[in-house]
Order: C-alpha cells, then sequence, then structure tokens
C-alpha cells in the first residue's frame, strides 16, 4: 500500500493512457532531467521554484507529481497544489522507479516545439477519416494531452505548417507519414517509444483499416466502418475529433483488457440467472 498522498509505479501505470488519467507534473530538477530527459507519458515539465505562480492552474484537478526519487521536491509540489486546491498525489519512488520497472518513456527528442502556450501545435488535411484521428488520440494521450491540432485544405499543410510552426503529419514527404506498408500511426508508436503490446496491437487494426488490409485484424473492418460513419454524421473536422477520441479510447481499453473477453447469446443456462 503507498502512503497517503502517494501513487505506486503500477497503480499510476494503469490510468496512463485513460481518458480521466491525473495531469502528470515533472519537477525534476534540470540536471537530472538533462541527464535523462525521457518523460513520463503525457507529463507537464514544471518548476518547483514557482509553483505558488502555476499552481492555480491545476485547481480541481487530479495531479501525480513526480520528481528524481519522490521526495523532498515532489511532495513540496503536491502540498503547495493541494493547498491551492487540487487533488495531488506524489509518484512512490519518483522517475528513478518508473525507468527501474521499465514503464513507458516517451523520447523527448521527437517533440515538436511548443507554442506560447506550452502546446505542440500539428497539422493535417482536411476531413480526417483514420490516421488523421488515431494519431491525434495517440498524441493526446500519451504525448501532449494539451496538443492543438490544425485541420487545412490538403494544397495548404505545408504552408501552414511553415507559417504556423505546426508539425505537419499524415502527408506525403513529412517525417510523421507512412512508412513503406505501415501508416502515420504506427510510425508515431515506434518513434515516441510507445511499443507496448496493447498499442502494437491497436496499431495493426489502425494499420487494416488505414490502408484497406482488413485481413491485419478482425478488428480492422469495423473501425474502419465507424470511421466513415463519423466522418459523415460530423461536417466539423474538430467535432469529428472529439467523437473520435471516444471510439479510440473504447478500442484502446479493449485491446489492453478485454481481448479475451468473449461474447455469446443466451448468457447463461436458461432459467437461471447469470452471476
Amino acid at each position: 500500500m503507498p502512503a497517503p498522498d502517494t501513487i505506486t509505479t503500477t497503480q499510476l501505470a494503469r490510468l496512463v493512457g485513460l481518458p480521466d488519467a491525473p495531469v502528470l507534473l515533472d519537477v525534476r530538477t534540470e540536471e537530472d532531467y538533462v541527464a535523462d530527459p525521457r518523460l513520463l507519458p503525457g507529463s507537464i515539465r514544471r518548476g518547483h521554484r514557482d509553483v505558488t505562480a502555476w499552481a492555480p492552474e491545476y485547481v480541481g484537478r487530479q495531479a501525480v507529481v513526480v520528481c528524481q526519487r519522490g521526495l523532498k521536491l515532489s511532495h513540496g509540489v503536491a502540498a503547495w497544489l493541494r493547498h491551492g486546491g487540487a487533488r495531488a498525489e506524489v509518484l512512490e519512488g519518483g522517475f528513478e522507479a518508473w525507468a527501474a520497472e521499465s514503464q513507458l518513456l516517451v523520447r523527448p527528442d521527437r517533440l515538436p516545439p511548443r507554442d506560447p502556450q506550452g502546446r505542440t501545435v500539428w497539422v493535417t488535411r482536411a476531413r480526417p477519416k483514420v490516421d488523421r484521428i488515431a494519431c491525434p488520440w495517440l498524441i493526446r494521450r500519451f504525448v501532449d494531452p494539451s496538443a492543438a491540432f490544425l485541420f487545412v485544405a490538403p494544397s495548404e499543410v505545408g504552408a501552414v505548417a511553415e507559417r504556423f510552426g505546426a508539425a505537419p503529419f499524415d502527408v506525403d514527404g513529412v517525417f510523421w507519414s507512412h512508412r513503406g506498408e505501415n501508416c502515420t500511426f504506427d510510425t508515431m508508436v515506434e518513434e515516441f517509444g510507445l511499443t507496448t503490446e496493447p498499442l502494437v496491437r491497436l496499431a495493426a487494426i489502425v494499420r487494416g483499416a488505414d490502408t484497406d488490409r482488413p485481413d491485419l485484424a478482425p478488428q480492422s473492418a469495423g473501425l474502419l466502418a465507424a470511421s466513415l460513419g463519423l466522418s459523415r454524421v460530423h461536417r466539423d473536422d474538430l467535432a469529428q475529433l472529439a467523437a473520435g477520441m471516444n471510439l479510440y479510447d473504447a478500442f484502446y481499453r479493449w485491446s489492453r483488457d478485454a481481448v479475451a473477453e468473449t461474447h455469446n447469446w443466451p448468457a447463461g443456462i436458461a432459467g437461471r440467472a447469470a452471476p
């Protein structure tokens, strides 16, 4: 059992990637961060010295604070956050414990520059279907929860990327795109270092739906059908992205937790209540 106001690495790992995951605040010293600049998925770098200035941003929110060993820096920051009205816990053992257990860590050298609001900004073609919804889902759940996505005319993606400091994705000739038989989602999973079993399984489903290869996974045809349906339900690309986030949350939870579960009718013996 963790101590009061702390959370174990195992407990936190079960929350990473979920829509209600806590905000992860990395308050390691600059020296410790430079020694190992990898980040917990979706974590935000904040300085412990000016915590009283930024703590109000997290009023009413659930947060987990991470320092190098889970000692004075994270406990002090978490206490200030609770003082300001946040629900803050400390990662037991800190970054060192998380890394020692080979938990998921994101490669920061692949992150595009952040805008003045601290967001990564991405741009792609309008009217998304599969890859252009799957990739934003991956980024918001595992890389940058506050990431902004711009959907523009295909001919303008490159120019918008240059003028607005956005990272282009899922278009020809850019880093974040298809590679061989793999789709852009595959590229992001690999480049960000997110090759967990559930995400690799989900990547096969996305690849099958996005590249007309439903034989890759039985779920690919269903994902494609749902994606095409959403594209007709929503005229606005951001509304479609919001709806698609729920879709990919469901596919991810299946991929992580429900692969072995089946469903049939009748559920039990006739005349007897199911347990």
